[in-house]
């Protein structure tokens, strides 16, 4: 993705929903250390996780693809971008 992707009024919303689907995927998965487990699913350490998980809380960040698809896989889910009516 983009920088552009996350400019905008709406972008704190999409940015938030995106970590509570990521959350949620984790639960689902029962990691119960949280990033560490998502972390050496992975491939990356805990610390890399966590700093993902709290720039999209902070809308700081755009995470790639290839990162999304690293953490989905890791969750046991697959990442699926659609592009919808406004």
């Amino acid at each position: 993705m983009c920088a552009s992707y996350w400019e905008g009024a709406k972008a704190p919303r999409m940015a938030a929903a995106l970590l509570d689907e990521m959350l949620a995927a984790r639960r689902e998965a029962g990691l119960t250390q949280a990033q560490a487990q998502v972390a050496e699913r992975m491939g990356t350490k805990a610390p890399a996780v966590t700093r993902l998980e709290n720039a999209l809380a902070s809308g700081k960040h755009s995470p790639s693809l290839d990162t999304l698809r690293k953490y989905a896989a890791a969750t046991g889910k697959r990442l699926e971008i659609r592009f919808v009516q406004p």
